[in-house]
């Protein structure tokens, strides 16, 4: 099964291919707030962006991923 994603720009599901010459996937995701208590939100674009990496890795991609962390003071 090929991985798709929903591209809001054109209103269609395109099929996930890696442009010609890049070596790797390139992930910049936001990570957990720590200045608060963690709450439902945060925890699903954590593990979203868990989840699609995990895969990524498991269909034969390299992935490179960055995670901000945000803490205020």
């Amino acid at each position: 099964m090929a991985l798709q994603f929903y591209n809001t720009a054109t209103r269609k599901k395109e099929l996930f291919t890696l442009p010609e010459g890049v070596p790797a996937v390139r992930m910049y995701c936001c990570g957990p707030t720590v200045y608060h208590f963690a709450h439902i939100g945060n925890l699903r674009t954590y593990t979203m962006e868990d989840v699609l990496e995990k895969y990524l890795r498991y269909i034969g991609n390299d992935v490179t991923r960055v995670m901000n962390i945000t803490d205020v003071g």
